[in-house]
């Protein structure tokens, strides 16, 4: 069983995290893109301090370095990171890592990394960014559950908390969401719809 908490949003500034950590969440992943790197870096920081204060959990995506040079614990890998990412360097900083998948091949390739879990998406179709891949239905998360055992299986894509029970009964363990708060006009109140589902 997945010793990560079942309720995984994804936000692209810390000034996010301090509007919605007093609400309970205790797991969150630090997204920020196209920004320089002195950005990228006060990002980190800010969010890193804000989530030892709450007691949650920081997963930095894509920035390996900075993550490492900050002392953080969790990182996430698209594909394409992988290619470039020193997987060494970052078992050497004791840092766990998620990787993305949307095929077969992806999933092979994450599990010789021996993640620290596995993401699959999109399974509802997103507005998130353009993918290749068609949404994955929420079979695809059974199929992918009975691959990797053990290891914690998050679904991303077109979440609801609506949609969260149907993606755990079929084998995630962990729910992520992004545009369905960010996007929403009562964040704080689509939070704690969240929280009631995913507890």
């Amino acid at each position: 069983m997945s010793a990560l908490h079942p309720f995984y949003p994804i936000f692209d500034r810390a000034e996010w995290l301090i509007r919605l950590l007093p609400l309970g969440i205790k797991l969150v992943q630090l997204r920020v893109k196209d920004q320089p790197p002195e950005v990228i870096r006060a990002e980190i920081r800010a969010a890193k301090g804000l989530c030892a204060e709450h007691g949650c959990t920081l997963v930095v995506n894509d920035h390996w370095q900075m993550a490492i040079a900050e002392g953080c614990d969790w990182v996430h890998l698209g594909q394409e990171d992988l290619d470039t990412a020193d997987l060494g360097a970052l078992r050497a900083a004791g840092i766990k890592l998620g990787i993305s998948t949307h095929d077969e091949a992806e999933l092979d390739r994450a599990l010789a990394c021996k993640p620290a879990y596995i993401a699959l998406g999109p399974i509802y179709p997103t507005i998130l960014k353009k993918m290749k891949w068609e949404q994955q239905g929420i079979e695809k998360l059974t199929e992918w559950k009975s691959r990797i055992g053990d290891v914690p299986l998050i679904a991303i894509g077109g979440m609801t908390p609506d949609r969260a029970p149907g993606a755990l009964a079929a084998g995630a363990d962990v729910v992520s969401a992004v545009t369905d708060i960010t996007l929403n006009p009562d964040p704080e109140a689509q939070v704690r719809r969240w929280l009631e589902v995913l507890g």
